[in-house]
């Protein structure tokens, strides 16, 4: 995969896309990750990318030229790109998105900066708008580092166990089961027996339920969208009673 991130402050984001996974993942070969410098594409010697928005206000507004010139120039590189413009006015993103996302063979992430991009290119230019919360940054270099990690993690081989990103919270409209290791007590707290037994379909039973729980006390709405069995239905009856599956 590769992932172009157009921005005009590559450096914010070059230091950490080098480390932990992702960086061993560029290391590998399995994901290529390039830094497009905006300004590159500006026209006049001082390398302007904003201008104050027509109609007066306050604030600045991203040019559309230099803007049009990065994404053009991604656009015309193979494979085909999906350009992503990273805006709180963006559909919301989601596991279920970062799954999708991960099938694309190029994505190129635009980030915006200021009061943010000239409407042009929100209209002619882009492919899609993601936000990553109700909230607004300063930019859209932290949410492209979001975007990334959650995107390159799900690429094949980027994660040492396959059956992980499967297991993950959210991945099946659920949180995730507790985790534990080492030491068996920790200031009188023990590990769930259970997990001692090595009797591994109980332990399966556990985690799932404790997975269905978790969700039914932290995020509710969750188990609207969650596709229950009727052993999930039944998992979660015993530690919550009532109507299981409706999430009330």
């Amino acid at each position: 995969m590769i992932i172009d991130i157009l921005t005009i402050f590559p450096a914010m984001l070059a230091s950490p896309l080098q480390e932990s996974i992702l960086g061993k993942a560029v290391e590998r070969g399995l994901i290529e990750i390039r830094l497009v410098n905006i300004r590159e594409f500006a026209s006049d010697r001082h390398q302007t990318t904003d201008d104050r928005p027509y109609g007066g206000g306050s604030g600045m507004v991203m040019k559309a030229e230099p803007l049009a010139g990065a994404i053009a120039r991604a656009r015309a590189a193979d494979p085909p790109t999906r350009v992503i413009l990273l805006s709180p006015q963006g559909r919301p993103f989601s596991q279920r998105l970062a799954w999708e996302l991960s099938r694309e063979r190029h994505l190129t992430l635009v980030c915006g900066r200021y009061e943010g991009v000239d409407e042009r290119v929100r209209c002619h230019c882009v492919d899609d708008e993601i936000s990553i919360g109700d909230y607004v940054l300063t930019g859209g270099e932290i949410p492209a580092l979001v975007v990334v990690d959650a995107v390159a993690r799900l690429v094949p081989g980027v994660l040492g166990c396959s059956e992980s990103p499967a297991e993950e919270s959210f991945a099946n409209a659920l949180l995730e089961y507790p985790h534990y290791t080492r030491p068996e007590v920790f200031e009188g707290h023990p590990v769930p027996e259970i997990l001692l037994s090595g009797n591994h379909a109980a332990v399966r039973r556990w985690r799932r339920q404790q997975s269905l729980w978790r969700t039914w006390q932290r995020r509710p709405d969750l188990l609207k969208e969650a596709d229950l069995s009727d052993e999930d239905r039944e998992l979660l009856a015993e530690v919550v009673g009532g109507d299981a599956g409706s999430g009330s």
